[in-house]
């Protein structure tokens, strides 16, 4: 696939996915512009990159539809001095279109191969303004914290209370789908001093996020 191909796949992406569908950031429109979506997936699935779905990464994980990665960074605001904690490198796609909003992106990933491969992407792609680290994303990056942002990718039994209460900023915000198999939402939520407020966005579908305050493995 020549650049002239992927560029043109990029621009429909961005047409029928995005704006038809009434995402109008202009700053997460031009991020997931200059973030190459088929090199954050595997070989066989290049063709599909660009395709309104959900596709297969290995070890039983998904790379979002483009709709939902730009509805889920949309959602949360984000600007320049923001230092962002998301749970679940995954591909490392989303990774790489927050890094272009945010000041710092602070990614972890418990499945330590997804860990290394997107790695490597977001070298490639010039994104030097991301942390790594393999674990539980549940547990949060304590050291960093507190966060102005932070993303969930994967569907969590409840929001989880704890992490937010001591690793998100006062008037910062998160985002992370909420229930078991087919009955999730999105929810945004907004931490108010001692209070967690929360509006819910839309249903959706992500695999469960493990761990701590999640599910169990």
């Amino acid at each position: 696939m020549n650049d002239l191909q992927v560029e043109s796949a990029t621009e429909q992406m961005i047409r029928e996915q995005l704006l038809e569908r009434g995402i109008r950031d202009a700053d997460v429109i031009d991020a997931m512009r200059h973030v190459a979506r088929d090199r954050f997936v595997p070989p066989q699935q290049r063709e599909n990159a660009h395709l309104g779905r959900p596709l297969a990464i290995g070890h039983g994980q998904t790379i979002s539809e483009p709709y939902i990665v730009a509805l889920m960074t949309a959602a949360l605001k984000i600007d320049p001095s923001h230092r962002v904690l998301e749970l679940g490198t995954g591909s490392g796609y989303q990774t790489a279109v927050l890094s272009r909003l945010a000041k710092d992106v602070f990614t972890m990933e418990r499945v330590k191969p997804l860990l290394d491969q997107a790695f490597d992407r977001l070298f490639e792609a010039g994104c030097r303004n991301v942390r790594f680290r393999h674990g539980d994303g549940t547990l949060g990056w304590p050291e960093e914290a507190p966060f102005d942002r932070i993303i969930i990718t994967a569907a969590a039994p409840q929001v989880p209370k704890r992490l937010f209460m001591n690793q998100l900023n006062d008037g910062g915000m998160a985002i992370l789908p909420v229930g078991p198999g087919q009955q999730q939402a999105l929810v945004r939520v907004t931490r108010i001093g001692n209070k967690l407020e929360q509006d819910e966005l839309c249903l959706c579908r992500f695999v469960p996020l493990i761990g701590e305050e999640g599910w169990p493995e």
